[in-house]
């Protein structure tokens, strides 16, 4: 299974993670009012990636993609960083952009993914979307993260979350598009170091310092792809969002 970093032990360097990952939330808010009709998945890539640039991220840890962007229909693409490439899909009046940011200080991760409802041309509300299938759909990637919130242990396996998480998203006519079929992975230093919420891993939570649960949904009978993640840690024995 390979390494299995052991849990954060101190505050300054889960400041680090913190303030990287503050970056990421920042970027994110900037995008509400970036996206809008007729940008790009590049003009978002490059905006994103700028904007990070700018607040202090010196590196890219996800194959140096600082911003994994797609638009409409492309959403449902899963795909690694070795073969993502931005395209010029630009997004439509009424549409879905969703955003996988990767930031990197000083060797601590950051690493954060939503999707973004556009109507009239601009990001609103997912809730206030006149496409039913992108309202339940961001709806159904909350709900996801509760229940992940409120289910899991640190004893409880990766194996185990898999498991339990893809019960739920079947019973909830959706279906996983993660090409590894994995639910996330761990925070590492190194790519090949990560291990993933997936079958037959048996690593518990407490195992690890750092670690993402990121769903990439899509109802079984719809076009669009759905991303949600965030970073979550234990401190003594509570389940902490980043």
């Amino acid at each position: 299974m390979g390494f299995i970093p052991q849990p954060i032990k101190t505050s300054e360097k889960l400041k680090k993670y913190t303030h990287v990952q503050s970056i990421a939330k920042d970027t994110m808010e900037f995008l509400v009012g970036f996206i809008k009709e007729g940008v790009s998945a590049r003009d978002i890539k490059d905006a994103a990636e700028t904007f990070m640039k700018d607040n202090d991220v010196g590196s890219f840890w996800y194959y140096d993609i600082g911003a994994f962007v797609l638009v409409g229909e492309q959403t449902t693409i899963s795909i690694s960083g070795k073969e993502y490439r931005a395209s010029n899909l630009e997004v439509k009046s009424y549409d879905l952009v969703t955003v996988d940011l990767s930031p990197e200080i000083d060797g601590a991760w950051g690493d954060l993914a939503r999707s973004f409802a556009v109507q009239n041309g601009k990001v609103v509300e997912a809730s206030q979307s006149e496409l039913s299938e992108i309202a339940q759909g961001v709806e159904m990637e909350i709900r996801l993260h509760d229940s992940f919130e409120r289910l899991m242990g640190q004893d409880t396996t990766f194996e185990e979350a898999y498991s339990i998480m893809n019960s739920l998203i079947e019973k909830s006519g959706y279906e996983n598009l993660d090409f590894n079929k994995n639910f996330g992975h761990s925070i590492a230093k190194y790519l090949d170091e990560r291990i993933y919420i997936e079958s037959g891993n048996k690593a518990r939570f407490k195992d690890v310092e750092l670690f993402t649960f990121e769903p990439h949904i899509k109802m079984k009978v719809g076009k669009y792809g759905f991303k949600h993640e965030n970073v979550y840690y234990y401190d003594h024995g509570k389940l902490q969002v980043l």
